[in-house]
């Protein structure tokens, strides 16, 4: 056993070491190398030694860099190294996280972590909180209280019951809400095409003043970080209007609500405290290992409600029992690298990587913009979209600088204009990685603007 972790740490230690030498895209021949492991289930045992030898030397080349310092694409964190040494010791205590009885240690780490998370983010101390695998399912498990709480204000109890027969509820959302919500609407019964949009300005930030008349068991979600553009819905004016008509607000906060943690960029969450239940990822800015959401409700009570579990055999202690707030009964302990990285940085590591990404996103800004390409949002995050003239040619700029291999960016549509997305969101990214992967899409971008003969 303690061979094999060896050679395991040594292969993973490498590979992180030589992140930054390789293409963060896999090549070519990395990817038909994957072919090698279809073959069919042998009769006899296989050294464990082979086995991990085979996935390192095949598996390894063919993993996008994510775990390095220029990833750009989609909003994926890398893993702190010390995020990545809780999760190994955590995954050799093989605990099974949902009940305190079955580990009591991962239990008291997720109440710590959870009162230190609520005092960062600036959100009610008395709220109620569960690890989940990602935001689609913070979403959903926060939604699902949402449900709870506003058919129990007419009487309906929709845990024993279900949705035939109940209520209707109305669900608002922006016109940009991100498409993990809608998920989570048809999971939970609520309908993906069920709901209310409304206007958005030209940053995608929900339009208060277009909000139609509440009446009855509403909720409204909102937004804290639009994922093409960062920007936040004005979450303290929705607010005021939903809870006036007695409406529930949850916000989406999947990256942005990390923001509250920067005193530079608090400014933008201002008044997300007033919403009623929210949804972030800590696998994102957190840059905790994958997966890792995190899933929060004033009503804690409410998220209890529906999401409780009881069976005869199940023991039901004095403490926070975490299957109660969470869909999964078995899982693992998601709350021990969340706990080792606030430890390790406390609040002003977490404002320093916080700031620093949202710095170099904004470095990356000028210097398209500098170039002559337009840059389409405003710059208050992480985020930045720019185009390298029409569709066609953003596209084929986008092809080439994800072959280039020096940093890989993503495309998206928005608003009407195809364009690439920039997401700073890794702790390892430096001024350096900055400066050299603006030059190689400066390059790209400059030989490919004239058409190809």
């Amino acid at each position: 056993m303690n061979d094999l972790l060896v050679n395991a740490a040594e292969r993973a230690g490498h590979y992180l070491e030589t992140i930054g030498e390789r293409g963060v895209a896999p090549t070519a021949n990395a990817l038909a190398d994957l072919d090698r492991f279809n073959e069919p289930l042998q009769d006899r045992p296989c050294d464990p030694q082979t086995v991990l030898a085979t996935l390192d030397e095949i598996g390894s080349p063919a993993t996008m860099g994510v775990a390095g310092p220029r990833f750009f694409g989609f909003v994926i964190g890398g893993s702190l190294p010390v995020a990545l040494a809780a999760n190994w010791l955590a995954g050799a205590w093989d605990q099974n996280a949902g009940l305190y009885a079955t580990s009591p240690v991962a239990a008291r780490l997720e109440e710590v972590a959870l009162g230190w998370l609520l005092e960062a983010l600036g959100l009610p101390p008395e709220s109620g909180a569960g690890f989940v695998t990602g935001a689609t399912m913070a979403n959903f498990t926060a939604l699902a209280a949402a449900r709870h709480a506003i058919l129990q204000k007419v009487g309906w109890d929709v845990e024993a019951n279900g949705l035939f027969g109940a209520p209707l509820i109305t669900v608002i959302v922006g016109e940009e809400a991100h498409t993990t919500l809608f998920k989570a609407l048809g999971m939970l019964g609520l309908g993906r095409n069920r709901v209310v949009k409304v206007p958005v300005d030209s940053q995608g930030r929900m339009l208060a003043e277009k909000i139609p008349a509440i009446s009855g068991p509403t909720i409204i979600c909102v937004q804290g970080g639009n994922v093409n553009t960062g920007a936040f819905d004005p979450v303290e004016q929705i607010c005021e209007k939903a809870h006036a008509a007695g409406a529930w607000v949850h916000v989406d906060g999947a990256f942005g609500l990390w923001a509250a943690v920067s005193p530079g960029r608090a400014h933008l969450v201002a008044g997300v405290e007033k919403a009623d239940s929210w949804a972030t990822d800590a696998h994102k800015w957190l840059n905790v290992p994958y997966d890792s959401g995190l899933a929060f409700c004033r009503d804690r009570e409410a998220l209890r409600s529906a999401m409780s579990v009881s069976a005869a055999y199940l023991p039901e202690g004095q403490r926070r029992e975490p299957s109660n707030f969470t869909p999964e009964l078995s899982r693992r302990a998601r709350g021990v690298e969340v706990w080792a990285v606030l430890r390790a940085l406390g609040r002003e590591g977490l404002a320093e990587l916080i700031e620093r990404n949202c710095q170099a996103a904004t470095r990356f800004a000028v210097g398209l913009k500098e170039a002559g390409y337009e840059i389409l949002n405003e710059v208050v995050l992480n985020q930045v979209l720019v185009k390298f003239g029409d569709a066609e040619t953003t596209l084929r700029v986008i092809k080439v600088i994800q072959e280039d291999g020096t940093c890989w960016a993503g495309g998206t549509v928005w608003q009407g204009h195809t364009a690439m997305r920039i997401s700073v969101s890794s702790w390892a990214t430096t001024e350096s990685d900055v400066e050299c992967s603006l030059e190689a899409i400066l390059k790209i971008a400059s030989m490919l603007k004239q058409p190809l003969v």
